[in-house]
């Protein structure tokens, strides 16, 4: 990922958690030309970049319960 992009995102956007949120433990996202995800208690560190194409297929198979066997 383009590190300017990293650091605008890092400077600009408003990253979102869940209101299920318990105790900081949660991932956040930020949604711009693309999707970004990070851990809310460590907001410095790494993100992860997703297309839309991409988070919309992670979404699916998360409705769909495709990753249930992980919780």
């Amino acid at each position: 990922m383009n590190g300017h992009i990293e650091d605008w995102i890092r400077a600009n956007a408003t990253f979102q958690k869940s209101n299920r949120c318990q105790e900081g433990k949660c991932v956040e996202v930020v949604k711009t030309e693309i999707i970004g995800v990070r851990n809310s208690g460590d907001p410095e560190g790494p993100l992860v970049f997703f297309t839309r194409a991409e988070w919309e297929e992670f979404a699916a198979g998360m409705f769909a319960g495709d990753f249930d066997h992980i919780l």
